[in-house]
């Protein structure tokens, strides 16, 4: 019997901080710091840089994001008894308090592990911090329309790029400014994908967003100008001389852009697997994908240059 209860606690606990949302910030924040390291003409031992400095920079943006899913859990437990009735607080595996206390302790080992890191960085996970637990906190942002959306695009793409970038170089180079700029824009669009399976719930509750306030359709055609548009100028940034030429490759992103509009528009139920829509996913992909092509160019325009 204890073992079972045991069992169900700890996975309650992974289950609070949404374990696949946490690929995002890993993934795209070591993308970006090889990135950062390559340009930058960073010298010194990749493997012993690997663990002394990107392991424990990409882990502080995750826990961060472990704290942010972990608080928005506990201050979301009405809308969750509504939509999402297999979240752990509401199965009774972890209770309000206890989700209450893990978010704090995660959001203080990550704000810890940036201090690592440089002080650059630290300043951005700050940041970071405020933009998450105001828009979960009340008088929260999640509940304003248009604003919420800004709220995530912000922290997780412009700051999240910015950060990451700080660990080998000026986060105030143009390189670095265009490509957060890209990301929050994608964000801002791309994010309404998560509250389609909450459109109801959140109207009862009193959250307003795009999708409970025009419906799935409209909402996905406000949305795709930020998700067509910012990879579509690419070529007029190229041609400005903001982003070198090589970067035109990103302009091929348009095209999961476009499929993620498509999978919102087709409104389909939750994903067997995952916690959301394919919409949801797909826009995760996509951000992956921006992520690892920019890296990728970056480098090899480093290499050659």
């Amino acid at each position: 019997m204890k073992t079972t209860v045991l069992k169900k606690r700890i996975k309650g606990y992974i289950d609070l901080i949404r374990p696949f949302t946490l690929l995002a910030p890993i993934i795209v924040s070591v993308c970006i710091m090889f990135a950062s390291f390559f340009y930058n003409g960073t010298t010194g031992d990749l493997f012993a840089i690997w663990w002394k400095t990107i392991i424990p920079a990409s882990f502080a943006l995750a826990i961060l994001n472990a704290a942010s899913n972990a608080l928005n859990q506990f201050t979301d437990i009405k809308t969750d008894k509504i939509s999402k009735p297999y979240r752990p607080i509401i199965r009774g595996d972890v209770s309000p308090n206890e989700a209450k206390t893990m978010s704090l302790i995660l959001y203080i080992t990550a704000f810890s592990l940036s201090m690592l890191i440089n002080v650059m960085f630290s300043i951005f996970v700050l940041l970071i911090i405020v933009f998450t637990v105001t828009y979960s906190i009340p008088p929260r942002i999640k509940d304003m329309l248009y604003i919420n959306q800004l709220w995530v695009g912000v922290p997780r793409g412009l700051l999240a790029i910015l950060a990451s970038w700080s660990v080998f170089g000026n986060a105030l180079q143009t390189l670095p400014l265009a490509i957060g700029v890209i990301a929050m824009c994608f964000l801002i669009g791309g994010s309404i994908t998560k509250d389609i399976i909450d459109g109801e719930a959140d109207r009862k509750t009193g959250t307003r967003t795009l999708i409970n306030t025009y419906g799935v359709k409209k909402a996905a055609l406000i949305s795709l100008p930020f998700m067509f548009f910012p990879f579509a100028f690419v070529p007029i940034l190229t041609d400005f001389g903001i982003l070198d030429s090589h970067f035109i490759l990103l302009t091929l992103l348009a095209i999961p852009s476009c499929l993620v509009f498509y999978l919102m528009i087709r409104d389909e139920k939750k994903a067997k697997h995952l916690e959301n829509t394919s919409s949801w996913t797909m826009m995760y992909i996509t951000y992956f994908l921006f992520a690892f092509v920019f890296s990728f160019l970056t480098i090899i325009g480093s290499i050659t240059a």
